[in-house]
């Protein structure tokens, strides 16, 4: 993979243009951490890279600015050894998951939708708790508000603790590139939000 080309500016009419996230992950990590964020995935991947001078890829769903927001989410969590690993090593149980794989999905996405929260109020976009398991029926799924109380008491503890370094650095830069201008600590963070 080759080092990055800049793009130019989205148009004014479609502010939450993914290629927008895309210039400023380069911007913030693509000669530091060598990893590059693509969408028009069918589903979302990190991919280490494959040979020495190559670039780690961080793809994304589609083009949903959410889906972009979430996997730089769970890469700005990763650590060292989880960034060398496939999808960071982590499992993943399709849709259709069953009520226990539903709550080992949702203790392992709190901390991620925390910080993709901060990401969305930095762009001035809609956050949403996504229990990703809409092939269940309803009763194997467990109550999503228990879900939205522990983001919401992740977020409040980063908002009191501090971001993550990189995720302090793609905030701050998605604050400039969305005019918002904000401090991790001004924001609101409730549950009536997520509503």
């Amino acid at each position: 993979m080759s080092a990055p080309e800049h793009m130019s500016l989205p148009s004014v009419s479609d502010p939450f243009c993914c290629k927008r996230l895309e210039r400023v992950f380069d911007d913030c990590f693509c000669d530091t951490f060598r990893t590059r964020l693509f969408g028009g995935a069918e589903e979302p991947l990190y991919q280490p890279a494959q040979a020495p001078g190559d670039y780690h890829a961080l793809y994304y769903r589609g083009d949903y600015f959410a889906s972009a927001l979430h996997e730089v989410a769970h890469w700005c969590i990763a650590g060292t050894g989880r960034r060398q690993q496939l999808d960071f090593g982590y499992w993943y149980a399709p849709d259709g998951r069953s009520g226990e794989e539903q709550q080992a999905f949702q203790s392992a996405e709190r901390r991620p939708q925390a910080l993709e929260w901060f990401f969305s109020q930095a762009c001035g976009y809609r956050f949403r708790v996504s229990a990703d398991n809409l092939g269940r029926s309803q009763d194997a799924i467990p109550d999503t508000t228990v879900f939205q109380s522990c983001v919401l008491e992740q977020a409040l503890c980063w908002q009191r603790e501090g971001l993550p370094e990189r995720a302090e650095l793609f905030f701050d830069s998605l604050c400039c590139e969305f005019s918002t201008m904000s401090s991790p600590r001004q924001l609101h963070f409730s549950l009536v939000d997520l509503v």
